[in-house]
Parts: structure tokens; C-alpha cells; sequence
């Protein structure tokens, strides 16, 4: 009794974790020791929870950039606006070890303004 007691209280707890706090991964898959900076056309947004993200065309190839979470972003002061499709904007960060076309952002500079993600 108190085993079964014991699994629906487990049970009853994992339910109560937010999706987003699963699907949350860490940084360890990215490649500090290669950075790089490039200039593009955002050619697709997403402004929600976990990350912020873009995709952006840079020399024929298609790059899925991970920004901050959107409550980060909101306090730099970036909006959905400011990195919707179409904008133009420059990204520093690193390369995914494993998916070659993804990259974690470290800064990004819109508008001309250089603003820190982390």
C-alpha cells in the first residue's frame, strides 16, 4: 500500500512539471571553441518559451539559431517585431557539435545595437 502510495505521488508530481521545463536543454552541445559571426535575412521567428529562435539564409546554407527565452529578451528590450521575418540582423555564437546547421547565440546586433543574450 504505502509503494503504491508512494508511485501516484510520483506520478501526480511529474504531471504537475511544466512541458517547457522538460524540453529545456542544456548548453553542453555547443562548441565554445569555434564562435563565429555572420549577417543575414531572418527568414523565420519564433518568440516563445524555452528560446527564442530564428532561422536566417547565410551563403546558401539555412542556420537555426537558439536566442534567449522570451523574458530575457523582453528586458534587452527585444521584441517579437524586431526579429521577425524579413529584418536583417548579425549574430555571434557557437556551433551544435551534432546538427550542423544549428548554433547557440550569444549576442545578437539589431538596428545597428549590439545587445548580450546571456
Amino acid at each position: 500500500m504505502i509503494l503504491l502510495t508512494r508511485r501516484l505521488l510520483l506520478s501526480l508530481a511529474a504531471s504537475l512539471v511544466p512541458a517547457s521545463a522538460i524540453a529545456h536543454h542544456g548548453w553542453g552541445g555547443y562548441d565554445t571553441s569555434k564562435s563565429f559571426t555572420v549577417t543575414g535575412k531572418i527568414v523565420k521567428s519564433a518568440f516563445e518559451n524555452p528560446h527564442c529562435e530564428i532561422e536566417m539564409d547565410v551563403d546558401g546554407k539555412r542556420w537555426h539559431f537558439v536566442l534567449a527565452p522570451p523574458s530575457r529578451m523582453q528586458t534587452r528590450g527585444i521584441t517579437a517585431d524586431m526579429i521577425a521575418p524579413g529584418k536583417t540582423c548579425t549574430v555571434f555564437g557557437y556551433p551544435h557539435m551534432s546538427k550542423p546547421d544549428e548554433a547557440r547565440i550569444e549576442y545578437i546586433v539589431l538596428d545597428g545595437k549590439r545587445i548580450e543574450l546571456r
